[in-house]
């Protein structure tokens, strides 16, 4: 007698097997694979809060006025299809009420244009495609994915320079829970600004070339683990001019202890943290846990119909009731 497997336990046992091997694939090739900074982004965040800023219309320190900032971030397809890597245009403006709406950027309290490269995987800085500023770090407009509980180096705009972001527990968003950041810049002088001397208290000079100096209160980030979304951002910015070589502030023209994410842009970051973190979970967990748990179950059940197979005669021609010579 001998055995024969059925067509129906050899494609079980043939699908269960493949399955096994799909399951890993999908959590070590195809996961990692899908991590990947998005190239086709266009995004507004909203930042708003009160505070002081310098008038240049009445040419004094105006207080307690609302500061809106609009950071605007699109994505150059062309170009990072050409070089691989994620090309983003940002546009951010800090505006007062007086400014918005503004039909053009440049009518804003502030404005600052930039392009930012990073590498699509590791959100490492990518020094191409007129990259401006010159920017360094690990963490920018984002984190990197999978982030951990460790600190960041994360690129300040006004500093022109990386502030280290220490974690500092998980909190919840509109419901949806993330790692939180946080830092600080002491007062740090940036650059020079032409002005009036008696703006800096040195009437006897028509124009000074003032200090800018920057610091910030300070910046507290919520980022979803799986994908490096900011869901929350909060900041404190002051930039004061000095006269040169002076330890004390003579004008203040940004002071704002607490400028954070509007409802409005907290859920539209949520939503998307929830969707990016749903798919990357999806190809890297739940996908490959059923597709083994399946493979296992269909090689099993094949396996076993394959062992028991029909039983049936050696030689199904010849009559067992003839005698054999």
């Amino acid at each position: 007698m001998r055995r024969t497997a059925s067509p129906l336990s050899l494609i079980l046992l043939g699908l269960g097997t493949f399955l096994l091997v799909l399951a890993p694939m999908l959590a070590w090739y195809v996961e990692p694979r899908a991590a990947v900074t998005p190239i086709n982004i266009d995004t507004t965040a909203v930042y708003q809060g009160t505070g002081s800023y310098f008038d240049t219309g009445e040419l004094k320190t105006v207080d307690d006025k609302r500061i809106t900032v609009t950071q605007q971030v699109r994505g150059d397809v062309a170009d990072s299809e050409k070089s691989g890597d994620a090309v983003w245009d940002v546009t951010t403006t800090v505006d007062t009420d007086k400014s918005l709406p503004a039909a053009d950027p440049h009518d804003a309290l502030e404005f600052f244009p930039s392009r930012w490269v990073t590498d699509r995987k590791t959100n490492k800085p990518v020094h191409c495609c007129h990259e401006n500023p010159y920017f360094e770090g690990d963490a920018f407009l984002k984190f990197p994915f999978d982030v951990q509980k460790h600190a960041y180096q994360w690129w300040d705009n006004s500093l022109n320079s990386t502030v280290t972001l220490r974690y500092s527990g998980t909190k919840k968003v509109q419901g949806y829970s993330g790692y939180v950041f946080k830092g600080t810049v002491p007062p740090t002088k940036i650059g020079t600004r032409l002005v009036p001397g008696s703006l800096v208290d040195q009437p006897d000079s028509p124009q000074v070339l003032a200090e800018e100096w920057y610091s910030n209160h300070g910046i507290e980030l919520i980022v979803d683990q799986r994908t490096g979304r900011v869901i929350y951002a909060q900041v404190g910015p002051r930039r004061t001019l000095r006269a040169p070589g002076h330890a004390y502030d003579a004008v203040l023209l940004l002071d704002a202890d607490k400028l954070s994410f509007t409802t409005a842009t907290q859920k539209a970051q949520v939503k998307l943290a929830k969707k990016e973190s749903g798919q990357l979970r999806l190809v890297g967990q739940s996908l490959p846990i059923g597709t083994a748990v399946a493979g296992f179950v269909l090689a099993v059940i094949g396996g076993v119909l394959v062992l028991r197979g029909r039983r049936r005669p050696e030689y199904p021609d010849s009559d067992p009731s003839e005698p054999t010579m």
